[in-house]
């Protein structure tokens, strides 16, 4: 249970689903704030795998969180989620992305609302269901998330307060600011010019820009700021990852650019947390351009031409003037990141940063 429960006894008590990939979880938070937003307010749990736990357990919007063992964790571990599921006497589940393993759980712990997006044939055991043919990709992952919220909305006829805007990751007065001091210290940067975060990795899912692109993409947005607006370049990196954040910062450092890597962190919410401090955040569609979105961070993502990974599909969820997305031109290969226009791209970020809010520094 977090410590931010707002739910009242005898409230509706909400099974949310979303157990696959980081990115994917971080666009269902503005979905579980439009649930936590209602009124009378529901006890919203969630169902996730256990590397995204250590997030769901900082959404301010998640009042318990279930380990999902997967699918091939053996008869035992499954039939305790069952046992898991079955005591916690849910009134509804929200799956939002459906698989005939959680259908099958939902119905066998008797959940008596079970509300899911109508594809494939995991649909026969839920008995509300929306049509939405995400794979037209018509529009962002996260609209398509809050429509199923709105949908279980009405259906437990809960009143709709006003949609929760950006940040969907609201944090603590001051917490920027506490992530800027700290990461000043441990790398001896000046807390007071820009920082721009730059992840290079793929996660193992989304195809992203070569090292050498990146490099070649940071030289061109320096070339178009003044000197006194050049920021700090801190590069980011997942599990295994590292060699490719070497292979950006190296030609950069020769550059002649302030360019470091970002010191390692004590795991998934440490690192998540360290995203504050960025004023803008550039990568390909992975997770951690998600956190980012949440957060309201300014991000550039680099998006493929595949019809389901288009860039309205997995846009970020911060706001409208804190995003650019870029992807290749019309005709290119599904996964042609070198047809991108860098030069576009880099003139884009180039004429954004300026606009950021400042960060905040000590007095």
């Amino acid at each position: 249970m977090t410590a931010t429960s707002t739910a009242a006894e005898g409230s509706p008590r909400l099974l949310v689903v979303r157990n696959d990939k980081l990115g994917d979880f971080m666009l269902a938070w503005p979905a579980l704030a439009r649930l936590k937003a209602a009124t009378p307010t529901p006890e919203v749990s969630v169902l996730v795998p256990a590397y995204t736990a250590p997030m769901a357990r900082l959404c301010p919007w998640i009042d318990r969180v279930l380990v999902d063992p997967g699918a091939d964790a053996g008869r035992a571990a499954n039939r305790g989620l069952l046992a898991e599921v079955k005591a916690a006497r849910f009134d509804a589940l929200l799956t939002l992305f459906s698989t005939p393993r959680i259908g099958w759980l939902g119905w066998r712990a008797g959940i008596p609302l079970r509300l899911a997006p109508a594809t494939k044939w995991a649909q026969l055991f839920y008995n509300r269901r929306v049509v939405q043919r995400r794979s037209r990709s018509e529009k962002p992952e996260y609209r398509y998330n809050l429509e199923l919220a709105e949908t279980l909305l009405q259906a437990l006829e809960l009143t709709p307060e006003p949609a929760p805007a950006p940040p969907y990751w609201p944090l603590a007065p001051g917490e920027r600011r506490t992530q800027r001091e700290r990461l000043s210290r441990e790398l001896g940067i000046d807390p007071a010019r820009p920082w721009v975060f730059l992840h290079g990795g793929s996660g193992g899912s989304a195809v992203n820009l070569s090292p050498a692109r990146y490099a070649t993409l940071v030289k061109g947005i320096e070339e178009r700021l003044p000197e006194s607006t050049r920021p700090v370049w801190i590069l980011t990196a997942g599990p295994g990852e590292e060699a490719t954040a070497e292979a950006i910062r190296a030609p950069l450092a020769k550059a002649g650019l302030e360019v470091h890597h970002l010191p390692p962190r004590e795991g998934l919410a440490d690192f998540a947390i360290t995203l504050a401090a960025a004023g803008l955040f550039i990568a390909g569609s992975t997770g951690p351009l998600h956190i980012a979105g949440c957060l309201n961070v300014a991000t550039a993502g680099f998006y493929p031409a595949r019809r389901s990974a288009t860039p309205l599909r997995w846009q970020t969820c911060n706001r409208a003037t804190h995003r650019l997305a870029f992807h290749p031109p019309e005709g290119a290969s599904e996964q042609d990141m070198t047809s991108i226009d860098l030069a576009d791209a880099a003139c884009q970020i180039a004429r954004l940063l300026p606009s950021l809010p400042l960060p905040e520094v000590s007095s």
